[in-house]
């Protein structure tokens, strides 16, 4: 997205994604629940705005600890932190994403295990289920995170030492990965929060100068048709029209 057409994107740079966790079947573990995965350079911040769950959140420092989500209630937590949403109750979240377009540019990354880690046509054929066979390979999907993910929590409970050597080469993996991408994730954050930099200087310095009034404009947000994420359902908000 150029910088011209951010003018009108949300607040800050932000993505925000309405999202209703897989709840059609329950996963191998017997919970309705998403894919566990990880984000390398993304904040991420959940609204609660229907039903209730869980949100399950791991890293080498704090380990494995839950999260109750019930309607209302604010999470956030930072890169590195793998983590699954479960859903008790029809569990509906507002997804705040720290810079609009980072996760589609592979700052994401599903947790399958290690032997699927050294294979990339493995990792490949099974995060491109969704895209061949639409809900139910995104629940294949999700199956399989969950199978290799039952195996991390139950390192967390019989051998710590071994779990945080498994979280963290998990997310040495992942940053390996984005290493590579690194240019592309750069522009990415130069057209979102760079850009929002930016405009908020110009503003400042306006303030100084004989500019007049900043232009204004309302405009309303549309969301894009469902989209089969790692945690469920998605309702992505794309883009404002005027109003």
């Amino acid at each position: 997205m150029s910088a011209a057409a951010q003018d009108d994107a949300f607040i800050g740079g932000i993505g925000l994604t309405h999202l209703r966790v897989y709840d059609m079947r329950p996963a191998p573990d017997g919970r309705m629940s998403g894919c566990a995965h990880v984000h390398g350079l993304t904040d991420e911040g959940y609204y609660v705005i229907g039903g209730s769950g869980t949100l399950e959140l791991h890293d080498p420092e704090n380990g494995f600890r839950t999260v109750p989500l019930t309607k209302g209630r604010y999470v956030q937590f930072t890169p590195g932190t793998v983590h699954r949403t479960l859903s008790e109750d029809a569990l509906e979240v507002l997804v705040i994403m720290g810079n609009a377009g980072l996760t589609e540019h592979g700052d994401a990354r599903i947790y399958f295990g290690q032997a699927v880690d050294e294979d990339r046509a493995e990792y490949a054929r099974l995060t491109g289920l969704p895209g061949q066979r639409g809900l139910e390979g995104a629940l294949e999907r999700r199956d399989a995170s969950v199978a290799a993910y039952g195996e991390l929590v139950s390192l967390w409970e019989r051998d710590r030492q071994a779990y945080r050597a498994e979280i963290e080469r998990f997310q040495t993996v992942h940053l390996r990965e984005l290493a590579g991408k690194s240019a592309a994730l750069a522009d990415v954050v130069e057209a979102g929060l760079g850009h929002w930099m930016h405009v908020m200087a110009r503003r400042i310095e306006a303030l100084d100068g004989d500019a007049g009034p900043a232009r204004s404009h309302t405009t309303d947000q549309q969301s894009g048709g469902p989209v089969y994420g790692m945690c469920g359902v998605l309702h992505q908000m794309r883009g404002l029209d005027e109003v």
